[in-house]
């Protein structure tokens, strides 16, 4: 019975610290949702949502504002970086950043996240449409001093 819970407790052990792994990344409030079906882009219309991001480096997880349990995951496949136009003179530049994926059920998601903003673009496995979903970094919000 000693061995069963001592395992059971290491178990869990374990578990938790799998789960601290994961550090914060920043939050990202979704500016533009759009449908490329084509030369056509077609707004979608949205509600205002905020994006959690997570990460331990090798996975990326996108959480919904308030739902902790809940995420996408994806798997990153670039660190070094994410390139990127400068508006001024639309030279491409690359700044720190990440790129993921995931397959899931013939859908394919890329992620590219940088401080300043997330894009995911979803592609159906059979579909000819794509859709785009951008966001850009939240303004962390003041904490209630502490009494």
């Amino acid at each position: 019975m000693k061995t069963l819970l001592l395992s059971l407790l290491c178990l869990l052990m374990a578990k938790a610290a799998t789960a601290a792994e994961f550090r914060h990344v920043g939050d990202y409030l979704l500016q533009a949702h759009f449908k490329v079906t084509g030369a056509e882009l077609v707004p979608i219309p949205m509600k205002s949502m905020v994006f959690s991001i997570y990460t331990d480096g090798v996975t990326v997880r996108v959480h919904l504002e308030g739902e902790d349990k809940a995420y996408t995951s994806f798997d990153v496949y670039r660190s070094d970086g994410i390139g990127r136009q400068r508006p001024d003179s639309g030279a491409l530049e690359v700044i720190p950043g990440i790129q993921a994926s995931t397959d899931t059920g013939g859908i394919l998601r890329h992620l590219r996240l940088s401080k300043e903003s997330l894009t995911i673009t979803t592609f159906p496995g059979v579909s000819d449409q794509t859709i785009v979903s951008h966001a850009i970094a939240a303004v962390p919000r003041e904490t209630e001093p502490s009494e």
